[in-house]
């Protein structure tokens, strides 16, 4: 019994630990957006948000989820992918799709498994 409520605590600690690690990085990544991209900060933090939502998205979802003309969508997700938040992961021109790199890198954390040596 020992054995599993010390996994049980362990696993909370971890949970909590990333939770705050998140918390910090969106308050950074937003604090960055705003003192980067001037007067079209709102239409990125928008964007951000359907990110954090999302962690991979399409331009039209973010479009949608926004209400910002689609240009206005693809802009903010252009220059979220400039400051190194997104990344676009299709190579393609039409139905791209988007991911948010350092919030899937820290859910990952940990998960990787046994290395192969």
């Amino acid at each position: 019994m020992h054995f599993f409520l010390e996994g049980v605590r362990l696993t909370a600690e971890g949970a909590v630990s990333t939770a705050r690690r998140l918390s910090r990085m969106f308050q950074d990544h937003r604090d960055h957006i705003q003192d980067s991209c001037g007067r079209k900060a709102g239409s990125v933090l928008r964007v951000h948000d359907v990110l954090r939502q999302r962690t991979i998205v399409s331009l039209p979802v973010a479009n949608r989820e926004t209400q910002l003309t689609f240009r206005t969508v693809s802009l903010a997700m252009e220059r979220l992918v400039a400051l190194r938040m997104a990344r676009e992961i299709t190579g393609k021109r039409r139905n791209r799709l988007f991911v948010y790199d350092r919030y899937l890198a820290t859910l990952n954390e940990g998960t990787e498994g046994p290395s192969q040596s």
